[in-house]
């Protein structure tokens, strides 16, 4: 029997399994929350009906795509215009057809890589249907791509363009990692950082966790690796794997850093307006 993809409606992380698979492995991790009624696993075709594709530019050369209704948490795929072609970036949970007919439009993905597996979102249908030849993961998180193929594990460091380079800060997972766009000054931050927002959209917040439902911040030692990282990047604006936030910068998560490593960490918000 062929192995067909499975999601979990509690976080939309996918797997390939023999038939509805008996839990999700990212819910059992301590860094999400568990379904409070117990496991809902969809197939794809089941998943997939009635949604809808949705994209926009939120800064030039810089493309989310979402699903709507979303799957899981909801998760945003990040596409990246490069001299090399576009690079994906994380990815949305589900790819309706008119999402995957625009990056054919587009000229398809020259790469695809994501932070870690709470990015991953639906990876494995932009393989399956864009075949890059590059499908990206930091080589100390391969335990969680069991749903597509690595084709390029990633060590500490890897360009995937002129000014577009991944750094491995660890952290929140051991594998986790950003992309920094140099160009364009944005740090694709995966879940090194949470940005918290007002009614009107506009960032107030600045968090960093190794489990945010859980509220268990980083400890000291992986403040201070992310922190000789962070310290040589010039961005003043950040991509979580849910939304872009303008505004916040290198200065102000240094600042973030500073304040966790004076005293006890914590993981939730710290009004931006402290740390400007």
């Amino acid at each position: 029997m062929p192995l067909s993809p499975w999601s979990c409606t509690n976080c939309g992380h996918w797997q390939r399994w023999f038939a509805v698979p008996p839990q999700c492995p990212v819910c059992v991790d301590v860094r999400n929350a568990l379904p409070e009624d117990g496991w809902e696993i969809r197939s794809f075709d089941d998943l997939a009906a009635g949604r809808e594709a949705r994209w926009a530019e939120v800064t030039p050369g810089v493309t989310g795509f979402w699903c709507e209704p979303q799957v899981g948490l909801g998760t945003c795929g990040w596409v990246i215009e490069t001299e090399r072609g576009l690079v994906g970036w994380e990815a949305a949970g589900l790819y309706p057809p008119a999402a995957i007919e625009e990056l054919r439009r587009r000229g398809g993905l020259a790469a695809l890589a994501s932070s870690h597996v709470h990015g991953y979102g639906a990876l494995f249908q932009l393989q399956d249907e864009l075949d890059p030849p590059v499908l990206a993961i930091g080589v100390r998180d391969l335990e969680w791509t069991k749903a597509f193929r690595v084709t390029w594990p990633l060590d500490d460091r890897h360009e995937f363009a002129p000014g577009l380079v991944a750094h491995r800060t660890g952290g929140h997972f051991d594998g986790h990692m950003v992309l920094h766009d140099e160009h364009r000054g944005v740090l694709f931050c995966g879940d090194m950082l949470k940005a918290s927002f007002d009614a009107d959209g506009r960032p107030v917040g600045l968090s960093a966790h190794k489990a945010f439902h859980a509220q268990i911040p980083l400890s000291h030692q992986e403040i201070r690796d992310a922190y000789a990282v962070i310290e040589r990047l010039d961005f003043d604006a950040v991509a979580t794997p849910f939304e872009y936030a303008a505004g916040i910068s290198t200065k102000q998560v240094l600042a973030l850093y500073d304040r966790l490593l004076s005293a006890q960490p914590l993981a939730g918000p710290i009004p931006l307006e402290e740390l400007s």
